[in-house]
């Protein structure tokens, strides 16, 4: 007889074990804390986005978690406090991740810092034989998306990215139904995002604040003098540190209109647009439309307007599925379907809606997330976004950009650069910070 197993071999067989086992009938949530084998979690960038992940995953009777970790000292100590009121017992309060590697205890990183410690972050997780949930982008670039996905395959724990619309039981069901045929053969789909952000200014360089470990806070990015208008937030729309917006926000609707068409790389992507709004620090672009074509007849366009707010389809966010026979608008709050003359024929809203625009994007589908997560760890459940998908989807928000900073029509062959300039072939990848270099 095989001795049994304690609670780490548990979770480590069990995420062997759970590809595909959703439909063998496991409840996602058991009723009491003590009912299942508990996950425990360690949190990495714990602000924003970071706390929210943190509270959901403390409130949740299937993981534990056991440590917060952020370079600013404020954030850390206020995230321990709030995760505290949530689950039996406190969460230790640590500044360098890294320290979370090494605890046998820790089953999962997750992922919440800025942009450009996302991909280095997971590799040294996976390398430590922790699996990984990680906040969209999944990377700063298209290499480290490919690397990402390599890494996965090599250490193999569980990557589940945070596009956390594809655990919403609406979008499940419609895109489900699209695929059926609801509105014959589907093969447009339009993205948006708006929103009312303010300007950044100019920037200062000063000291680095008492409560920042900011050398930490770079990583693996190349050393840059602290300014006064990058930390917290603001690093979205540099360079060095973000990704712009269609990273931060388009990742979520491209992905579901790439779901919803049944396509994965395009063979073509273009874009236009700029920093229009306000003159100041900010290095991407506030407006931006993007066009990425597909072998058989598909095509996605994605339209982001950083800075005026003004809704497509009532929504500040979403997306419209059009078909032969008819067309779906949804967002993260449910959808309706409308027949070629307009006329609405069916319509979906969720009972509790959910945050779009705010930055920290707390809500029932980040639950949901977290629980199938949660579920696929244990082994009960296939992950909603696995990062070999998940990536597919990033990688078109990448190349999105590389079109527009290159000025150029970026042509792929199987998600690689076919024929680019050497500007767009120099943005597929970074520099790093001499010690920071990827290896898997």
């Amino acid at each position: 007889m095989n001795p049994p197993m304690n609670r780490r071999d548990f979770v480590r067989h069990g995420a062997v074990a759970g590809v595909g086992l959703g439909a063998l009938g496991f409840p996602r949530l058991r009723a009491r804390r003590d009912q299942v084998d508990t996950v425990n979690v360690a949190v990495m960038g714990v602000n924003s986005r970071g706390l929210t992940l943190a509270e959901s995953f403390a409130a949740d009777v299937g993981a534990e978690v056991v440590a917060v970790c952020d370079v600013d000292v404020r954030a850390v100590e206020a995230c321990a406090a709030s995760v505290a009121e949530l689950q039996a017992r406190a969460p230790r309060a640590v500044g360098d991740f890294r320290r979370t590697l090494d605890d046998p205890d820790v089953d999962a990183l997750v992922i919440a810092a800025p942009d450009h410690w996302h991909m280095p972050a997971a590799l040294m997780a996976l390398k430590a034989g922790k699996h990984v949930y990680l906040e969209k982008p999944c990377s700063h670039n298209p290499r480290e998306g490919e690397l990402l996905v390599e890494a996965q395959a090599k250490y193999g724990g569980l990557v589940q990215m945070g596009n956390q619309q594809r655990s919403a039981p609406e979008s499940i069901e419609v895109i489900s139904e699209i695929h059926a045929g609801l509105i014959g053969r589907a093969y447009f789909a339009r993205a948006w995002y708006a929103n009312t952000r303010g300007s950044i200014g100019r920037g200062r360089e000063t000291a680095v604040p008492e409560w920042l470990d900011y050398e930490l806070w770079q990583g693996p990015a190349p050393r840059a003098p602290f300014r006064d208008n990058v930390v917290h937030y603001n690093w979205h729309w540099f360079w060095r540190w973000g990704t712009g917006e269609v990273n931060n926000n388009g990742t979520h609707e491209i992905d579901v209109c790439r779901w919803a068409l049944g396509v994965d790389y395009p063979v073509r992507v273009t874009s236009s647009g700029g920093r229009f709004h306000f003159d100041d620090d900010w290095e991407f672009y506030d407006t931006q439309v993007c066009t990425f074509d597909f072998e058989g007849d598909k095509s996605i366009t994605w339209e982001g307007r950083s800075c005026n707010g003004r809704p497509i389809e009532g929504r500040g966010r979403g997306a419209s599925i059009h078909g032969e026979s008819g067309t779906v608008v949804m967002d993260r709050n449910g959808y309706v379907v409308y027949d070629n003359d307009n006329v609405e024929v069916k319509r979906r809203a969720r009972a509790r809606a959910e945050a779009t625009l705010d930055t920290r994007g707390a809500g029932p589908l980040t639950d949901l997330h977290i629980a199938n997560f949660l579920a696929a760890v244990r082994g009960e459940e296939a992950l909603s976004a696995p990062i070999h998908d998940a990536r597919t989807s990033q990688l078109l928000c990448h190349v999105a950009n590389i079109a527009q900073e290159a000025g150029e029509t970026i042509a792929l062959e199987g998600g690689r650069l076919a024929g680019a300039s050497d500007r767009a072939a120099s943005l597929w990848g970074r520099e790093y910070e001499p010690g920071w270099e990827l290896v898997l």
